[in-house]
Order: structure tokens, then C-alpha cells, then sequence
């Protein structure tokens, strides 16, 4: 695994832990064996799980899930009476408030990769990126991932297993309260294939965007896939039109599609169109289309003509992510006059084109470097 340094204390909230009803694993407020963590709930399932257990509550939970997705704390003695104190002190130990060791490795530019260690001995990627419009939150929904992709670190460790509800959201969590950024916008973009992980993932995404608690506007999440048709059909019905939507294309054609992405000899590329074509019958629904160019293989402009023409009738916008370098390389990015051309052909057709700049390389921290193949021992050893 890593070699993981602690957060060093200037990267530490003040006062953040320990002490209070401020989350750490030995608190007498976090019960570790507690099945009912607070990440995992709404503020309207928490208030409803408490009324349940006690008759009453409701207003005192409704308080303290939005006291602690506002502020990062409980504070219950600056709102609740006197009297209500042991009501909302009992609400407080019946609820999991805990949280995992946290570690970081930062980069120049801003880019900071951070871990959480997770209750088997895994731990989650995330990763905090500077932008114009904000810090943007990379998060993982598996640890590892099944899809394989030939161009992705991810890929080379296989499925080790999902992730929860609750450590989804403790990424972001963390990310807010522990280092205190402000993170304007999150992509499911880390470890795993997120519509693999179908349940949880729409469930963090319920707990992130309640207004009770972190209120993070829908518009400004995005989930990516790199193609799950029949998941994708789903989504039509589960997800908000608000919530952005990613497909991972990165080829030109099923032949390269194929060599690249394994997902694609289960359903092609005219499966895949069909789906989101169906997906953006929708009046608010587009696409981000991301596209991986590699030095030879889709980075000629015969390949920007197909994938042009092949994105005919899809309102999309087109993201181009140069290659990012693996630990041990089968490929490499084209150089930035190929880069260009490719850009400026996919303009010419009309299409909404960025070219993605590289930020965390040095740390396995950008696009496609998530990931670090020693956890699978770590996993087997657990498993045997």
C-alpha cells in the first residue's frame, strides 16, 4: 500500500478533534457498533428513525443532522432548552457519528490526494481539485473496480468491494470539515464504476443534495460511467435531470472500443448510443462525453471524424483527457500539437470541446491513476 503520511496539523480544523460532540472514533457520542450511521441518512429518514425509537424528536433531530452536514459539529446546548437536553443527548448516542483516521499527500497547484481508512483495512481516494469554478471533489464508489479498462490504474486491482452510503459521503464530508474547503462541486470520477454500485451511490447523492444538510445543488454533482446500458435505462427514471451525467467513451469505434474497454463487448457502441439517446429525450438532459487520447490509437484525426459522427443527435458537451502515465506504462498521451488539432476538429463540427490540463501526476492523483494494485493483498489476507 501507499506509504501514507498524517494529515499534518495545518491541514486540521482547530479544535476539530478531539473533545465535544466532534467526530472521532473513541467519543463516548460514537457508538462504533451502531448499524444507524448519520451518513447515511437524510435528514427525513433521521428525523423518522428517531420518532420511531422514541414517540418525539423529530424537531431536535432535524436540528442536530443539520447543525452537524452545516457546521461540521454539535452544538445542542446553543438551541435546544433545557429541558429537551436529555431527549437530544440520548438521540446523540443512539446515532454513529464516527469517522475513520484520515491521511493526505499534497501536490504543487493546489491538488491534494487524501485517504480514509476504511473498518477492514481498505481505504478510499478522493481527490480535492483546484478549478475556475471552484474546488472540485473527485470521489470513489468502489474501492477498486470490475470494468478493467486498459488505459486506467483502477482497473489493474480488480473489484475489492463497494463502497457504502456513509463512506461515500464521508469523502465529502471529510473534504469540507476536516481540511476545510469549500467543495463547490463533486464528480463520481474516483475509484470503481459508480452505476455498479447503483443503490448507494443515488443514496449518497440524496444525502449530499438534502437541503437539510449539505445542500449541495444537483447541478453541481456529476456522475460518470463507462457504460452500463441497462443502468443507464434505469437512470431515466432514478435520476434527477438536475444531476449531471458522464459516459466514458474514449474510442472511436467498437475494434478500439473493445481493446480499451472490456464493458464494450458486452454492450457495443450502438447499444450505448441508444441508451443515451433515450436518456436525453429529456429537455434538460445532456451528456459529457469523456475521451481519453492515446498517442496512436484515438488520437488521429480519422478518430475525431468518427467520434463526431457518432455523437451526431446526442446533445452532449466533450471533455478530451490526454493520457495520464500508469505505473507501468502500455501507452502514452499525444503530444499537444495533436492535442489541438483534435480539439479544434471537434469545434469545427460543433461540438462544445475542452481539452482537460493534467493536475495531481506526480501523486497518481489526475484521471485514470486512482488506485494501488498492494490493496489487493491487503484484501486477500482478510478474506483468508
Amino acid at each position: 500500500m501507499l506509504p501514507l503520511a498524517p494529515i499534518a496539523q495545518s491541514d486540521r480544523v482547530p479544535g476539530f478533534e478531539p473533545g465535544g460532540y466532534r467526530f472521532k472514533s473513541c467519543s463516548v457520542h460514537c457508538i462504533q457498533n451502531m448499524p444507524d450511521s448519520i451518513f447515511s441518512h437524510t435528514q427525513k429518514s433521521f428525523k423518522e428513525t428517531v420518532y420511531q425509537r422514541h414517540g418525539k424528536g423529530r424537531i431536535h433531530a432535524a436540528r442536530l443532522y443539520s447543525q452537524w452536514f452545516r457546521v461540521g459539529k454539535l452544538l445542542p446546548e446553543t438551541w435546544a432548552e433545557p429541558q429537551a437536553l436529555p431527549l437530544v443527548n440520548k438521540i446523540i448516542e443512539e446515532t454513529d457519528f464516527s469517522f475513520p483516521q484520515a491521511f493526505c499527500e499534497k501536490v504543487e497547484g493546489g491538488t491534494v490526494k487524501f485517504f480514509l481508512n476504511l473498518d477492514d483495512g481498505l481505504a478510499s481516494e478522493s481527490v480535492l481539485i483546484p478549478m475556475e469554478s471552484g474546488t472540485t471533489l473527485c470521489v470513489s464508489s468502489q474501492v477498486g473496480c470490475a470494468m478493467g479498462c486498459a488505459f486506467c490504474e483502477t482497473g489493474k486491482m480488480g473489484l475489492l468491494r463497494h463502497l457504502s452510503c456513509e463512506e461515500i459521503v464521508k469523502q465529502v464530508f471529510w473534504a469540507r470539515f476536516g481540511m476545510q474547503r469549500d467543495v463547490r462541486n463533486i464528480v463520481f470520477m474516483g475509484m470503481g464504476e459508480p452505476l455498479d454500485n447503483y443503490d448507494a451511490v443515488l443514496r449518497a447523492i440524496d444525502v449530499l443534495t438534502d437541503m437539510g444538510g449539505m445542500g449541495m445543488g444537483k447541478s453541481r454533482i456529476t456522475l460518470s460511467t463507462s457504460g452500463q446500458v441497462d443502468r443507464l435505462y434505469q437512470l431515466i427514471d432514478d435520476l434527477d435531470p438536475a444531476v449531471n451525467l458522464a459516459v466514458s467513451i474514449n474510442a472511436p469505434n467498437d475494434a478500439v472500443r473493445n481493446r480499451l474497454m472490456p464493458i464494450n463487448r458486452k454492450w457495443n457502441m450502438a447499444d450505448l448510443k441508444k441508451a443515451m439517446l433515450k436518456y436525453c429525450e429529456h429537455p434538460r438532459r445532456e451528456i459529457f462525453i469523456e475521451y481519453v487520447l492515446i498517442q496512436g490509437i484515438t488520437d488521429s484525426l480519422a478518430a475525431a471524424a468518427e467520434l463526431s459522427e457518432y455523437l451526431r443527435g446526442l446533445r452532449v458537451k466533450v471533455n478530451l483527457i490526454p493520457y495520464n502515465p500508469q505505473k507501468r506504462d502500455r501507452f502514452a498521451p499525444p503530444d499537444e500539437a495533436q492535442r489541438e488539432k483534435f480539439l479544434h476538429f471537434m469545434r469545427e463540427k460543433g461540438y462544445y470541446t475542452l481539452l482537460r490540463s493534467p493536475k495531481g501526476q506526480k501523486i497518481m492523483a489526475a484521471c485514470g491513476q486512482l488506485g494501488d494494485v498492494e490493496q489487493r493483498k491487503i484484501y486477500l489476507k482478510l478474506l483468508f
